[in-house]
């Protein structure tokens, strides 16, 4: 029973490994590879009408009084593209590194969830422990109770 429970734990590690790796390489991985097919649209001449279209709409819609006031974007280039071929390998390391650090954590939780503390008794041996050795958590609990009470009487007596 216990070689089985191992088992379990070692696979779900090796599971939520398997899953943290994945979350770190293919984004990237996909980015590269659509990257250069993005990029090629952006600099159809259609994508740069529709952004100066857009930087004129807000030209004009700056000067308006209502509730919301419109900033002009100074780049003449669309945000796309700039991001795409000047901050993506800043964007890449960014997730690469964030990812990394924040799913190596995960993992290391998880790891350490699934193994737990170390029982003192195994599945096994339940059956020839002595009755000592078996106390309920509740009778478990009383006792460190207890321990606390008595060092409390022992503070309580130092501080005289």
């Amino acid at each position: 029973m216990v070689r089985n429970l191992s088992f379990l734990r070692s696979s779900t590690t090796a599971l939520v490994v398997a899953g943290w790796l994945a979350t770190v390489i293919v984004p990237p991985t996909l980015l590269l590879r659509t990257r250069a097919d993005w990029l090629a649209e952006l600099d159809r001449p259609e994508a740069q009408s529709n952004w100066d279209a857009f930087r004129r709409d807000m030209r004009q819609q700056s000067g308006r009084d209502g509730p919301v006031q419109r900033k002009v974007r100074k780049s003449a280039e669309p945000p796309a593209r700039v991001w795409l071929r000047d901050y993506f390998v800043l964007a890449v390391a960014a997730w690469v590194l964030f990812a990394g650090v924040l799913g190596g954590f995960f993992c290391l939780l998880v790891a350490g969830v699934l193994r737990g503390t170390s029982p003192r008794l195994s599945v096994e041996s339940l059956g020839t422990a002595s009755p000592s050795e078996t106390l309920s958590l509740a009778e478990n609990q009383t006792g460190r109770h207890d321990d606390d009470d008595k060092q409390h009487e022992r503070d309580a007596e130092n501080t005289k």
